[in-house]
């Protein structure tokens, strides 16, 4: 089997959970026809109005994005320690999806783009790069943010279970970047791609 099939066969593997909630003939969402690639590593921010509002914060990471569930939203202040619940693995091209998810199927509720951009790996462990995915296996994951509403520092940090998920701390660094002062969550509600609020993709 060649490095290209194995990756392959991974990235199909790490997305079972997600297909297996979902269902393609009803739902929007993408299930996966393509990969990641190398270099400059998307991430994306994306606002879910489900059962209950939250932000979900994905990094293209191994082929995939690594998801955590974000109650509050992410902050850019170091002193806030964000709730972050680690969810199923989503393909890399759900960073482009904004929609409605039907009454029904999981996570049923809007959709947005709330914010989307780049980010470098900032995490080293004896003078060398930890990889995102492993630094996802054992429970540490810094970056740096370079999108439209978010950018520098972010850690984050497992700190146990939570109801069946992983429980993790979103925090954002102290650098040039951090401000006490922003609240992007409550200031800039609308998606940095269509400009559509939740409510609006809801009512459309």
């Amino acid at each position: 089997m060649t490095g290209k099939a194995r990756s392959g066969k991974a990235v199909s593997g790490s997305l079972e959970q997600y297909r297996s909630k979902r269902h393609p003939d009803r739902t929007p969402e993408p299930m996966g026809s393509t990969s990641g690639r190398g270099g400059r590593r998307r991430f994306v921010v994306q606002k879910h109005a489900a059962t209950s509002l939250h932000y979900d914060f994905r990094l293209e990471a191994g082929g995939v994005l690594k998801s955590w569930s974000v109650p509050k939203g992410p902050s850019t202040d170091p002193r806030e320690k964000r709730l972050a619940l680690r969810t199923e693995d989503h393909p890399v091209d759900y960073a482009d999806f904004e929609g409605t998810i039907p009454e029904g199927e999981y996570g049923a509720g809007a959709v947005i783009r709330w914010d989307v951009g780049t980010y470098r790996n900032l995490a080293e462990r004896g003078g060398k790069k930890v990889p995102v995915a492993k630094g996802v296996s054992d429970g540490h994951v810094k970056v740096w943010l370079e999108g439209e509403k978010l950018r520098g520092g972010y850690a984050l940090t497992r700190t146990g279970p939570e109801g069946g998920k992983e429980r993790w701390l979103l925090v954002k660094v102290k650098d040039e970047e951090a401000d006490a002062r922003r609240n992007p969550v409550n200031s800039e509600p609308a998606s940095v791609r269509t400009g559509r609020t939740v409510e609006d993709v809801a009512e459309e």
